[in-house]
């Protein structure tokens, strides 16, 4: 079985034991102390295995697949997470616009938020990157038919006469 399979039947075992915002608390508490390393080394790619990550972190292979599952999208070059194992040297080479961007996609406020970001991205660079992601959100309809449109059911009358009403 993948670590990644594992991860999956691990998040399923531990809500049905332990509960929804148990698991989420001791995620959350393991992916905040490794996104405030990774951010405070921003200028060195992290090469390591998932058993050492594990190990340094005092927590289990299956949490830090999740977190590699998190950040995946993020990085550089994306892993193929089914393919990974536990003692694969792993290389974490991070876009940090797209880091910070998908974190605002995840309404992950307790990681946009960390101070290691100052270090990084100026205040005006962030804004920058959350007006982008709000762009992103929003949805458009360029097809509106307007009041007075000819209706779209072919019947030859105004929007607001036929269809409309």
């Amino acid at each position: 079985m993948s670590l990644y399979k594992q991860w999956t039947d691990m998040v399923v075992e531990y809500v049905k034991a332990r509960g929804e915002e148990a698991f989420w608390n001791e995620y959350m508490q393991i992916e905040t102390a490794l996104y405030k390393d990774i951010l405070a080394k921003h200028k060195e790619v992290l090469t390591c295995k998932i058993k050492d990550l594990a190990s340094n972190q005092n927590t289990t292979e299956e949490f830090i697949m999740g977190f590699i599952d998190g950040i995946n999208d993020s990085l550089k070059n994306p892993l193929d997470l089914e393919a990974v194992k536990a003692d694969d040297e792993i290389t974490l080479e991070v876009d940090l616009e797209k880091l910070y961007f998908n974190m605002l996609d995840a309404k992950a406020e307790y990681l946009y938020t960390l101070p290691q970001w100052d270090g990084i991205f100026s205040p005006e660079k962030r804004k920058e990157i959350q007006k982008k992601y709000r762009e992103s959100v929003i949805v458009r309809n360029e097809n509106k038919i307007g009041r007075n449109d000819p209706c779209t059911c072919g019947s030859g009358k105004k929007y607001k006469k036929c269809c409309g009403k």
